[in-house]
């Protein structure tokens, strides 16, 4: 599967409207009706998004958002980010402090509202089982380590302020005085 395949399927899902968990449900059910074999090509292309977007600064926005990301968090936040499409989606890997442009954002600065969808990484499990009635086959390569050795305390509001301006504007109480 192509990366615009890849992406048309979940616009496709994303054109019902509705909650990610919605999204990913419907993004399965039209995956289950490919072919296999594109299923699989569906999972091996998702590896490659979720591994392109392990990024620190991404996570440090995730954290920002929904206050605290531990490791399954972050999966979570970018199966959520998965739904949001894919400029959205390649924005925030290119520039996390972009996802404070997005209205839903900016209202979870008030409401608390955090943004995890767990569902949207099994879409491709989900789909093959529903298409073959068997699980799908596991890739016995690896996937690439990132490197996270620029991590940051993202409880340090002065280095999120210098990381994330603009979600620290929204979500990093203001400095005392």
């Amino acid at each position: 599967m192509r990366t615009d395949e890849f992406w048309q399927l979940i616009d496709s899902a994303r054109s019902g409207g509705g909650e990610p968990d919605a999204i990913a449900a419907r993004a399965a059910a039209l995956l289950a009706a490919r072919d296999p074999e594109e299923i699989i090509g569906y999972a091996r292309h998702q590896r490659r998004v979720l591994t392109a977007s392990y990024r620190v600064d991404l996570w440090g926005a995730a954290y920002l958002i929904n206050g605290g990301a531990s490791d399954d968090g972050f999966e979570y936040f970018r199966g959520w980010l998965m739904t949001q499409g894919r400029e959205v989606f390649a924005r925030a890997v290119a520039d996390p402090d972009s996802l404070a442009d997005l209205p839903r954002v900016r209202s979870a600065s008030l409401s608390g509202e955090e943004f995890e969808c767990e569902d949207m990484l099994a879409v491709p499990w989900d789909a093959y089982r529903k298409a073959t009635a068997t699980e799908l086959p596991t890739d016995r390569e690896s996937p690439p380590v990132p490197d996270l050795n620029d991590f940051w305390d993202f409880d340090d509001a002065d280095e999120a302020r210098r990381r994330l301006p603009k979600l620290a504007a929204l979500f990093v109480e203001p400095p005392q005085e």
